[in-house]
């Protein structure tokens, strides 16, 4: 596995988290009201090369669906909206793709700086012998020193941040550090942001992703998703603990299991349950 792709993924979700806690409560509310609170209010899954990898060769691109011996499966928008609690209804996330985003980034963005840095976020790196809760809180600390306190202009450049941050890195995520620009135009008018349908768009990005080689094994995207896609459709294969019943979105009543085997032996036990499976 890509190691660097699985510590990518588990960053840039305590890097959007610690901005969410660090915000102001009128910001959290803002950020609610465009229909991301629930995804936010999950807890950090461990990720799953082997089931994600597992699934990938399973997934017919042309068909767009899993091909099981039994049949096919292909995640729905219900499951969308239940899994990650994203509206799937809406105006769709399209636009034009601009050949040069650097003015539009200049009057949404502080130029020529770090995004993470723009958002408090100077040390991002987790430090030896720092628990998870004790990094996430540190970073939320350091993060809120540089954060809008009130609803000004500023408020709305550091709500812009955060949006491509959370969009660009976690979201619609893909593979390598950059953080794509596309989605500055959807963010111009912030009173427009929850009126599209993000998680229409979150399922397409997720068929692009599984369309890549099915060898592919480092971790980019939001990937609790399909790991949780595959504890409901799939529960014989016994990845996932249903340790939280009840809560919503559904993500956040799962626990990924742990596996301690090797990558290549996991993946191997996986392939032969789907073939055998009931």
């Amino acid at each position: 596995m890509d190691l660097q792709g699985e510590m990518r993924a588990r960053v840039s979700w305590m890097l959007v988290l610690a901005v969410f806690l660090a915000f102001a409560p009128f910001q959290r509310e803002r950020v609610e009201e465009m229909g991301f609170g629930e995804i936010l209010r999950m807890d950090r899954m461990r990720v799953d090369p082997a089931l994600t990898q597992a699934l990938r060769r399973r997934w017919d691109t042309e068909a767009t669906t899993f091909v099981f011996p039994w049949g096919h499966m292909i995640p729905s928008l219900e499951d969308v909206s239940w899994i990650t609690g994203l509206r799937v209804y809406g105006r769709p996330v399209s636009g034009y793709t601009y050949p040069c985003y650097h003015e539009l980034a200049e009057s949404s963005l502080v130029p020529r700086v770090a995004l993470q840095e723009s958002l408090g976020l100077f040390d991002a790196g987790k430090n030896a012998g720092e628990s998870e809760d004790e990094y996430l809180e540190r970073l939320a600390r350091v993060s809120q020193r540089e954060l809008a306190s009130e609803p000004r202009l500023q408020a709305d450049l550091d709500l812009r941040r955060f949006l491509v941050l959370f969009l660009g890195r976690l979201l619609f995520a893909t593979r390598g550090d950059a953080v794509h620009c596309r989605f500055l135009p959807l963010l111009e008018d912030l009173g427009d942001v929850g009126g599209y349908a993000w998680g229409a768009a979150f399922l397409a990005h997720q068929f692009d992703s599984m369309g890549a080689s099915e060898q592919q094994t480092s971790t980019c995207g939001f990937y609790p998703f399909l790991q949780v896609w595959a504890y409901l459709h799939l529960p014989a294969l016994g990845r996932g603990d249903l340790t939280r019943p009840g809560l919503v979105p559904i993500a956040r009543c799962w626990d990924s299991r742990q596996d301690t085997r090797h990558l290549a032996d996991q993946l191997e036990r996986l392939q032969e349950a789907i073939d055998s499976y009931l």
